[in-house]
This record gives C-alpha cells, structure tokens and sequence, in this order.
C-alpha cells in the first residue's frame, strides 16, 4: 500500500486576523485621506496646504488606525483569556460534567454516545482544556486574538492607502487635482476591494464595485463641503 504523504493545507480562514485589518486599513487610508485632499481643494487651497492636510491626515489616521485595532483586538483577548480562566477551573472542580458536556457536543454533530465519550476521554487526556476550548467556546490558534499584528497591520496598511492619493496631489496638474485624486483613488479602491475580496476567496467583481461606492459617497460629499465653505469663507 502507497504510503499517504503528509502534507499542509492552507485554509483561508487562517488569513483573517491578518487580512481583516490590512484591507480595513488600506481602505480606510484612502478613503479618507483621499476624501481629506479632495475636500479641501474643493474650498480652492493652494497645493501645498492641501499636501500638509494630507501627510497630517496620514499620521493621525495610522495612529488612530493601530490604537483602535489595538484596543478593539486586546478586549476580544482578554475575554477569551476570562472564558479560559473559567473552563480550567470547571474542569478541576466538574471533571466529569464537564466529560460528558463535550461528549454532548460531538453526539451532536452526529457520534453515537458512546463513541462520543470515547472520543472525549481521549482528546481531554491528551489536552482537556485545548479540546474545550476549541469545540466548547469556539477558540483556536487559528481565530484566537493577536493584538499586535492587528494594530501594526492596520497602521501600516493604511499609511500604504493613504500615500496613494498624497502621490497624486505630487505629479497632478494644479487644475486637474481634484478629477486625478478622485479617479486614482477609486481606481486603488476598486483594485484593494477586488484583491481583498479574492485573497478571502470572495467574488472580486462585488468586492471591487463595494469599496468603489462608499469611496465615491465619502468624496463626493467631502468635495461638496469643501466647496461650501471655500465660498462663504
């Protein structure tokens, strides 16, 4: 008989943690340092102030991007440490209801009972509080919460997004600034949405055409402001 080769499988669920918050932050970078940039051009400042308003609107958002992520991904790890916290200390005072709780879950995803129990007294002799923690509360080294990488990843990924359009008020005529960052930064959206859409396994087209709509609403209705206030002012 052919001996089976071990081999590792990649899952798209064990992009998430990483995944959610580059394309959050991406998105987010453009959107509104684009939405930012055209805004103010649309109240005619010159280019140069608009160029500060941009590489300021980048700092602040990164920052606000890592300590929100940060803060949002740490509370989800300190319930999950308090839920583990909690099943250890029923499986030193409970060990037996706490058995046949888990053999409960596996009869329910179609064991008979006793095949149920015989699979749980193994994997809890093996790790009773990995097994729990897994088919119990739902928690794994695949979706368990990583603060850190959350918090750099958006920061980063949305200093990524938000240069793009800072790179357009640069090359862009004076009086074509506010069409070239406007479809630029439509055209990077699109682009993110679709390769976010495809890296989660996901349609890119409807990826593509979501993150495309809100970043032409958030810009339109900047632009309109702008314009506002650039007559009255």
């Amino acid at each position: 008989m052919a001996r089976l080769k071990r081999h590792r499988e990649n899952h798209l669920l064990e992009r998430i943690g990483w995944l959610r918050a580059a394309v959050l932050g991406a998105n987010d970078g453009i959107v509104s340092t684009a939405s930012l940039i055209v805004g103010v051009a649309a109240s005619s400042a010159p280019a140069s102030e608009i160029l500060v308003v941009g590489a300021a609107g980048l700092v602040a958002g990164a920052m606000s991007m890592a300590a929100g992520e940060y803060v949002s991904v740490s509370s989800q790890a300190d319930t999950e440490r308090a839920d583990l916290d909690k099943e250890a200390r029923e499986l030193r005072e409970y060990p037996e209801a706490e058995h046949e709780e888990l053999a409960q879950i596996y009869v329910a995803r179609g064991l008979t009972v006793e095949l149920a129990r015989q699979v749980a007294s193994q994997l809890m002799a093996h790790d009773n509080l990995a097994a729990h923690a897994r088919d119990e509360l739902g928690i794994s080294e695949i979706t368990t919460a990583r603060p850190i990488q959350a918090a750099l990843t958006s920061a980063a990924s949305f200093a990524v997004g938000a240069a793009l359009p800072l790179v357009m008020v640069l090359i862009a005529p004076a009086g074509a600034l506010i069409p070239a960052v406007s479809v630029a930064s439509l055209a990077f959206l699109s682009l993110l949405g679709a390769i976010g859409a495809r890296t989660g396994g996901a349609d890119a087209l409807k990826g593509a055409a979501r993150v495309g709509f809100w970043g032409a609403a958030a810009m339109a209705l900047t632009a309109g402001i702008g314009a506002a206030f650039g007559t009255t002012v």
